[in-house]
């Protein structure tokens, strides 16, 4: 059997993958202008890089396989997911057994050098690692442990004028006791590991610029820059450095802040040149539920600083922009886009917009070209109390603040799979779902819902309908008891979640009460399907025939 990631490999030479419209938001208002964010969905500590006139984009993905999502634009506006460079997080053994939530690819930064593509990230538990490719949307090279230790985030690299290559990175205090600060070693010309020890460039342990993590190094005009959020996530600021000697002092300035506007923490993100010399900044704004959203802001330079946003008291610190005029570009984009959403598996490989909850399994279920998606049952060990550990979720990104996820399912039992449930899932912190669970000569639609997931707290679900199966049927030792249904998940501004049944797709009925969606562990929350069986029972399964996304 071909493993899935074998399967995600060929998405790499082959990328297109079918999918329904560009989602229900477009940034791109048709006019010459945009509206923030570019992208509505959690992109978190986004970087990107211009070669050419291409733009590439990468994230955190965490613990979510596969990881590094490549995203490609003309116009730094209008984007979509071409690709992964991360097959499955590394060390796989430790990624594969559940979901290791908040852990795994913190803060990537994306690099062109020498014709090539690199990706460097920190994993605060196991070092810094690197990856590398000719193309971006081809195959990249199997992950390059540069440092291993804990405690190192959000590295960045530097190829210097004169050859030699630096790697800036900052420190997570849950794992070594500080932070703070920004560290600085030099690397082999190859960029594969350290060559000297780390030198402390800038305290921010000084009162002012405390937890200032995620740096980007450039060099300019003879000056090297540290771009670097501070302040933290949901009310900090965008801070740049420079200094003439890489290994500092760097002299501080905030070049960006919320100030007036309704954008909080604008900060963590990338500065990209277009080809005709203009200056811009991709960052993110946490949204809650919603994750941390893309921002794209002007930049410009004054007496060797740059400003972001629009700076209309002159002092030298911007604000960030709701609507603005789009990027120059030579050849503007026509046809506004985003990130795929929609999905009609009917295709062998598995759409760009999904990542499971945890590396993949074979056992987890397949695509086929048979018309649906499978996803088979995990088995659930004694004792549970809740699907925090769950590992096969296949989920993805919320894509708008107001959108509707409807699906056309079959799912299946075993006579003897008394437990086995299937359906559609909002999971984070906090996590709603409404599914089918075999009971009896029946399934039972059900709604669950659980309050702090990850404190063990126990899952409740309440029984809404009892539904007939569509069909029963002899499958070896035990009938296989079948139901055809049509799901929904309906979110309004705030994240509150509605759900909905149907057994034509044409008459909805409302299922259970509202529940408002919370985000994960450093992760929006997620919209997407489960499957699960009591450990004593058969594995059920549930094959998605569609996934749909509407306004």
């Amino acid at each position: 059997m071909i493993r899935l990631q074998h399967i995600l490999a060929s998405i790499c030479i082959l990328s297109a993958v079918p999918c329904m419209g560009a989602g229900p938001w477009i940034p791109d208002q048709g006019d010459g202008t945009y509206i923030n964010p570019v992208i509505y969905a959690d992109y978190s500590d986004p970087d990107a890089v211009a070669v050419g006139d291409d733009f590439y984009m990468t994230a955190s993905s965490f613990q979510c396989a596969p990881g590094l999502p490549i995203l490609h634009s003309k116009d730094l506006v209008n984007w979509e997911i071409v690709n992964y460079a991360l097959k499955e997080v590394p060390p796989a053994d430790y990624y594969s057994q559940a979901p290791r939530h908040g852990k795994g690819v913190w803060a990537p930064s994306i690099r062109y050098h020498d014709n090539e593509y690199y990706i460097y990230w920190g994993d605060p538990d196991f070092g810094i690692f690197m990856v590398k490719t000719t193309d971006p949307r081809g195959e990249w090279s199997s992950p390059v442990l540069v440092k291993a230790g804990k405690g190192m985030i959000d590295p960045v690299p530097l190829w210097d004028d004169d050859g030699r290559v630096y790697l800036a990175h900052a420190w997570a205090a849950s794992r070594v006791g500080f932070n703070s600060v920004i560290t600085l070693f030099e690397l082999n010309s190859e960029g594969t590991a350290p060559v000297s020890d780390p030198v402390m460039v800038f305290d921010g342990n000084d009162g002012v610029n405390h937890t200032i993590e995620g740096p980007k190094l450039y060099k300019r005009d003879g000056y090297y820059y540290i771009f670097a959020p501070a302040g933290g996530v949901v009310d900090g600021w965008q801070l740049v450095m420079r200094s003439k000697n890489i290994y500092g002092p760097y002299e501080p300035r905030i070049v960006m802040a919320q100030g007036t506007t309704d954008i909080n923490g604008p900060h963590q993100g990338a500065w990209v040149d277009t080809p005709s010399g203009e200056s811009w900044f991709l960052h993110f704004q946490d949204k809650g539920a919603y994750g941390r959203v893309i921002h794209l802001n002007p930049m410009k330079w004054a007496d060797g600083w740059p400003v972001i946003g629009v700076d209309n008291d002159g002092d030298g610190c911007g604000e960030p922009v709701s609507r603005h005029k789009k990027p120059a570009v030579a050849q503007p984009v026509k046809t506004p886009t985003a990130p795929a959403t929609s999905d009609e598996f009917d295709s062998h490989r598995l759409g760009l917009q999904w990542e499971w909850h945890a590396n993949y399994n074979d056992t987890y279920g397949f695509p086929s070209d048979l018309g649906f998606l499978r996803i088979y049952g995990h088995k659930l060990s004694d004792g549970y109390k809740n699907y925090w550990e769950v590992p096969n979720m296949l989920l993805q990104k919320f894509p708008a603040e107001k959108f509707t996820a409807t699906a056309k399912l079959r799912i299946s039992s075993k006579s003897n799979s008394e437990g086995a449930l299937s359906g559609l899932i909002v999971m984070g912190w906090n996590y709603g779902f409404i599914g089918l669970e075999k009971s009896g000569d029946h399934f039972e639609l059900v709604q669950g819902t659980c309050v702090d997931a990850e404190q063990g707290n126990p899952q409740e679900t309440v029984s809404l309908a009892a539904i007939k199966p569509t069909r029963i049927y002899n499958a070896g030792l035990h009938p296989n008891y079948e139901c055809d249904i049509y799901l929904r998940i309906k979110v309004d501004k705030g994240g509150e979640c509605t759900f909905y049944y149907s057994m034509d797709g044409k008459k909805f009925k409302q299922a259970g009460q509202p529940f408002t969606a919370r985000q994960g562990k450093w992760i929006g929350a997620k919209a997407g399907m489960f499957s699960t069986v009591p450990g004593n029972a058969d594995r059920g399964w549930m094959d998605i025939d569609w996934f749909r996304i509407t306004d």
